[in-house]
């Protein structure tokens, strides 16, 4: 193709792997400029994640309107620091770095970046997008397999406990634009996904931001996000994927088991976290301390 035709997000995916193929191939150099930049960028990454952060006062952003008011009512009435788990901290870690790269593959394979960590605000809600990509907003994402797939299938706006298609649509209404998207990499597979929500997939940004904020000013949290999702057949419950990964989890369930709170289980495959206690799980239980930040 002549470095001069412009091109679209239609053939995204298949130009980067086009890309590789020829730089792995030798058929193609990559310019000593943007080798610089994606190691000045790689290195700006690294020390904004050295540098501790202090999130002790909550504030409604673009990353997070797409979450639950429940979530974001817990995390408004919690002043304190959340400290996560090194191999954690390390996941993130990667995960940016990561971005930087693909980032870094859409300017090889011949795409238009502009905008990139552009601040934009609605309604007084702050929040920096990861770039465009040929006109329109991209947000950069790494996924795991069974993240993947929701990126690969167009069925994130489904199943969307983190709020990506709301935060895009953030950034669409800040931009004026309608027909962006994400770019997603399988973390475990390398495999590359472009998906951009169909326009009935996306909230009313507006009226998302106005119920948020009426639902952070009541005295009582919100309902529950998620119902309890049933373990085998003898009554036990526990809590679905959307809430296993939620900082308030404890707080928010104080009231299952009978007022006892969530129980928690060790299993090889990780840890349980169950509302309901029939039948006791013949492996260890982790006690609440442990578990509870």
């Amino acid at each position: 193709m002549n470095n001069n035709t412009k091109k679209n997000l239609s053939t995204l995916v298949e130009d980067i792997y086009q890309t590789i193929t020829n730089i792995t191939d030798g058929n193609k150099q990559v310019p000593d400029e943007l080798l610089e930049e994606l190691g000045s960028k790689i290195a700006s990454t690294i020390k904004t994640w050295s540098t501790p952060q202090h999130h002790n006062k909550f504030k409604l952003r673009m990353s997070n309107i797409g979450r639950p008011a429940r979530q974001l009512y817990y995390s408004q009435q919690n002043t304190k620091d959340i400290r996560h788990e090194p191999s954690t901290q390390l996941k993130f870690l990667y995960g940016h770095i990561m971005e930087d790269l693909l980032i870094f593959l859409v300017k090889l394979s011949g795409h238009q970046v502009t905008d990139e960590q552009k601040e934009v605000t609605v309604d007084k809600v702050l929040g920096h997008m990861d770039c465009k990509i040929d006109g329109e907003v991209i947000d950069i994402k790494t996924a795991s397999g069974f993240g993947f797939k929701k990126f690969k299938n167009k069925t994130l706006a489904e199943d969307d406990p983190f709020g990506y298609v709301s935060q895009l649509a953030g950034y669409e209404r800040a931009e004026g634009t309608e027909n962006g998207g994400f770019l997603a990499m399988n973390k475990e597979s390398g495999e590359l996904a472009l998906y951009q929500p169909e326009d009935l997939d996306k909230p009313n940004v507006d009226s998302l931001i106005n119920g948020i904020e009426k639902a952070l000013t009541r005295d009582a949290p919100p309902k529950k996000c998620y119902n309890p999702v049933a373990v085998g057949s003898k009554g036990n419950k526990k809590l679905p994927m959307g809430c296993v990964y939620c900082n308030h989890k404890f707080i928010c369930n104080k009231d299952t088991n009978d007022g006892e709170g969530l129980r928690v289980f060790k299993y090889a495959r990780g840890p349980e976290y169950l509302t309901t206690v029939v039948s006791v799980p013949k492996v260890e239980e982790i006690t609440h301390a442990k578990t509870h930040h």
